[in-house]
């Protein structure tokens, strides 16, 4: 069988990649062609187009670059017919590929949905777009499921695919090894101290707004090394610059799995950083703050009871949340006191991350599953 990919991020072409293994241990003969990265290339698809190509961030980036996206839109199209699958597996990336599941149903291929767009938090009205369009739907949260038979829309929860990324990585060589450290200004690296984690996200805004009162909060904490793990995109210059007054602060960059499997505690910015860190086990802090507007829109156009995934998913507050003004240097010390040394608080937060690990694993490999269903939806004429 021939199948089409498109993967837009990082994060899909990493769990493209996995796909991919899985479905051709299912369809020997299978053929995958597509839009992603080196992990689904290594894996045996034909690459036609980097993500890396793709990655527009913000409403004027977008506008800038709308000529280009308009290109890529034409380009996929054609090279879709000019491959002709029989199956189009979509990965995330909402804002191109839901343009390309109209179309492509509108021509006459099969689409399935691997790793549904975020349409439970904001833009609920895609969902009859997504129901049109989109054949067979492959949901990784349990909540996503209920949500969309609200809509008279049948999915199927596959499970998430970090809990086997993550498995993998604890039991590998990688996963031993301590992270390696830098700090600014050729100080030296103090590895006998215990680790806290800083994840203050990817954008350079939002890591100028979290990350100097994350720093401030390390200064009550002279018994630990605080580690900022750099963002892909970011210069490491960057942060040393922010470093500097931090003695008790370095980073580290490729390393964020590293520095959670030896971290004692974590202040995590919202997304999919404050899920990896649940299932590493590291006790975490969700620290968010906005712009005054830019937090005032979002109140009125997200519709989530919190902003942390982990809490979503348990359909409680797991872990404590941290938002605009409330995230200041006074409740960071206070909340990480807790985690670093209250043994309650870390024998609860344990108890949940192994609820919230079961929760994503039921029905076993998440890859794996997904790779079964497609493979038979592919199939059936």
């Amino acid at each position: 069988m021939k199948y089409y990919i498109i993967a837009g991020e990082a994060s899909g072409d990493l769990h493209g990649g996995n796909l991919i293994r899985e479905i051709k241990k299912k369809d020997a003969a299978a053929n995958i062609r597509g839009w992603g990265g080196e992990l689904m290339q290594a894996a045996g698809a034909d690459i036609v187009k980097d993500y890396r190509d793709l990655a527009f961030m913000g409403f004027t980036e977008v506008i800038r670059n709308l000529p280009t996206i308009l290109r890529n839109i034409k380009f996929c199209k054609a090279d879709i017919v000019g491959f002709q699958p029989d199956l189009i597996i979509f990965i995330d990336y909402p804002g191109f590929n839901l343009r390309i599941a109209e179309w492509a149903r509108k021509t006459g291929f099969k689409n399935v949905y691997y790793i549904s767009p975020q349409v439970w938090a904001w833009k609920e009205s895609r969902v009859k777009g997504i129901r049109d369009n989109v054949d067979k739907m492959l949901v990784i949260l349990p909540f996503e499921k209920a949500f969309f038979q609200k809509w008279n829309y049948e999915t199927d929860y596959v499970g998430h695919p970090l809990v086997e990324v993550i498995e993998r990585f604890k039991s590998s060589p990688e996963g031993a090894r301590p992270p390696e450290i830098h700090l600014p200004g050729g100080n030296t690296v103090r590895p006998h101290l215990p680790l806290i984690a800083l994840l203050p996200g990817s954008r350079k805004q939002e890591i100028l707004k979290k990350l100097p009162v994350m720093l401030e909060a390390s200064r009550a904490f002279p018994d630990f090394q605080f580690v900022v793990a750099e963002a892909p995109g970011q210069d490491s210059a960057f942060y040393d610059e922010i470093l500097l007054d931090y003695p008790h602060a370095g980073r580290t960059k490729n390393q964020t799995y590293s520095l959670l499997m030896h971290a004692r505690a974590a202040c995590v910015t919202s997304g999919t950083a404050t899920l990896e860190t649940a299932l590493f086990g590291v006790p975490e802090l969700i620290c968010y703050k906005g712009s005054s507007i830019s937090y005032q829109i979002a109140k009125r156009l997200i519709k989530v009871k919190y902003i942390s995934l982990v809490n979503l998913i348990m359909d409680k507050p797991v872990v404590k949340e941290l938002i605009q003004d409330e995230m200041n240097v006074e409740n960071i010390v206070k909340e990480l006191k807790k985690l670093v040394s209250d043994e309650t608080t870390r024998h609860q937060l344990n108890t949940d991350y192994q609820a919230l690990r079961a929760l994503l694993s039921q029905g076993g490999n998440a890859s794996e599953k997904a790779a079964e269903l497609i493979v038979n939806f592919a199939q059936k004429k």
